[in-house]
């Protein structure tokens, strides 16, 4: 079922892992971002436009997570965008050979994914600063936090950011270890998405709760905090891991803990190196 988030602007709300589809209206149709998780989900956003008289011409993934860029024949065979390292990092993704049996590790078996269409991303051109659509106009901000080529949206018109892998209430910030300096990457961005702040209404996370102007500098800091916890070795309190964590969500404490050894292990590595 598609909500209101703001004029123009609709969500889907997964129930694994409160994956947030977004879709913006535009003149002839709609732009649909991070198109969702299952076959059926999908389906249901497809009929729901159709129901609206808004078809769906165009898609976006904010990254190259294998939950971002999926997709289902009914939505049409339009255009499906991402930024030009979010394209290049899909496609060595699905070079390998074993990429089906690394989703498959990830997944419950109850979930059914669509995989035939997954990663099927036109990377934009670097200085793209724009989604290139019949719409509200879309401004592109990239960063390499989290993953490479990542990108929030901002519908300007909307005052509405949409933030992909970031600020959420239910995730912590989840680095992208491959990274040269991931902690500086995330600190980088969280300082781009303050710099937009002031023109947002409403944020939409990738996954959790959408919340208002109120709530977007708070969660900015409490991913800031987080971060800066892990770079200064200290323990973060965060009500997202522990035993404070939602309900269902308690596996969030295990990516911290894995997080905590793969920069342990770099800083050995460092060492060693010297």
């Amino acid at each position: 079922m598609l909500t209101q988030a703001a004029d123009g602007v609709l969500i889907h709300q997964s129930d694994f892992i409160e994956s947030n589809a977004v879709v913006v209206q535009g003149a002839a149709g709609a732009l649909l971002i991070d198109a969702g998780i299952t076959d059926d989900e999908m389906v249901t956003i497809a009929d729901d436009l159709d129901r609206l008289g808004q078809p769906v011409v165009a898609g976006f993934a904010t990254h190259p997570h294998w939950d971002h860029v999926l997709w289902n024949a009914k939505l049409g065979g339009v255009s499906r965008y991402g930024t030009a390292r979010c394209a290049a990092d899909i496609r060595a993704f699905l070079s390998d050979a074993h990429w089906r049996e690394h989703i498959a590790s990830a997944l419950p078996p109850e979930i059914d994914v669509p995989l035939d269409l997954l990663g099927l991303i036109t990377g934009l051109p670097t200085e793209a600063t724009q989604i290139p659509w019949d719409g509200p106009k879309i401004r592109i901000i990239e960063h390499q936090a989290h993953a490479p080529g990542h990108a929030a949206l901002l519908i300007e018109a909307r005052r509405v950011l949409v933030a992909g892998d970031m600020l959420s209430d239910v995730l912590i910030p989840m680095l992208d270890s491959s990274a040269a300096d991931p902690i500086e990457d995330y600190l980088a961005a969280l300082r781009l998405l303050e710099s937009v702040a002031d023109d947002v209404d409403v944020l939409v996370p990738g996954h959790g709760s959408v919340c208002g102007a109120d709530q977007l500098r708070a969660r900015i800091e409490a991913d800031r905090a987080y971060v800066l916890a892990l770079r200064d070795g200290r323990v973060p309190n965060d009500p997202r891991v522990g035993p404070s964590a939602k309900p269902g969500w308690e596996w969030v404490s295990d990516v911290h803990n894995g997080q905590l050894e793969r920069l342990a292990q770099r800083s050995e590595r460092n060492e060693t190196a010297r």
